[in-house]
C-alpha cells in the first residue's frame, strides 16, 4: 500500500482461522477474510476506514495452509514443485462511504523446484507465516512458467482492485 501512497495503520487481531470448517478455498478464504474484519470492527469500531484480507493456496483441489514447521513447509512445497498452483485472496474494505468486497485468484505453473535450493529456502524460514509457504515474489519466482492474474493478488492483497475505493 506504501508503494501506492496510502497511509496506513496494520494491526493484528485474534481471529482464529483453525475454527473454519470447509474444504472449499474460496469459501475458506471469504470467511476467514470476513472473520478478520469483525473481530478488527469489534476492536476498533466505526468512523475509521477498516481492511481486511487473508490468502490461501491450493494445488490438487486441496488447501495449503502456513506450514507449521519446516517438514510440513516441504511437504507444501513439494505438492506446488512441477504443478498449477492457485493462490486466492478474499478482501473487505469498509469506509463511511462503501463495503467493498473482493475474491481474486492468480493462477502459477512452477517448474519443479531444486532440491538444493528448496532446502535453502527452508532453512532460511522466509517461508514461515507464508500461505502455502510459497513467496511468488521470493524463492517460486524463478520457477515460475506461467501466470494468470495479478501478483499483489499472490503477495496478500489485490490493491489493483482496492484503488478505486480508497
Amino acid at each position: 500500500m506504501r508503494d501506492f501512497g496510502i497511509t496506513f495503520t496494520q494491526c493484528g487481531c485474534d481471529f482464529d482461522e483453525e475454527g473454519i470448517a470447509t474444504s472449499k478455498h474460496k469459501s475458506f478464504v471469504y470467511q476467514a477474510a470476513m472473520g478478520k474484519f469483525a473481530c478488527c470492527k469489534k476492536k476498533h469500531g466505526t468512523g475509521t476506514p477498516l481492511l481486511a484480507a487473508d490468502t490461501v493456496v491450493t494445488t490438487g483441489g486441496q488447501i495449503l495452509r502456513k506450514p507449521k514447521d519446516a517438514q510440513d513447509a516441504k511437504q507444501i512445497l513439494l505438492a506446488q514443485s512441477g504443478s498449477t498452483t492457485s493462490i486466492i485472496t478474499a478482501m473487505v474494505y469498509e469506509s463511511s462511504l462503501l463495503r467493498f468486497v473482493d475474491i481474486s485468484s492468480t493462477v502459477y505453473t512452477f517448474a519443479p523446484f531444486d532440491t538444493e535450493e528448496l532446502e535453502r529456502y527452508l532453512q532460511s524460514r522466509q517461508w514461515e507465516g507464508k500461505a502455502g509457504g510459497c513467496m511468488v515474489e521470493g524463492f517460486c519466482k524463478d520457477y515460475i512458467q506461467s501466470v494468470r492474474g495479478l501478483q499483489s493478488t499472490a503477495m496478500g492483497l489485490s490493491i489493483e482492485k482496492l484503488l478505486a475505493f480508497v
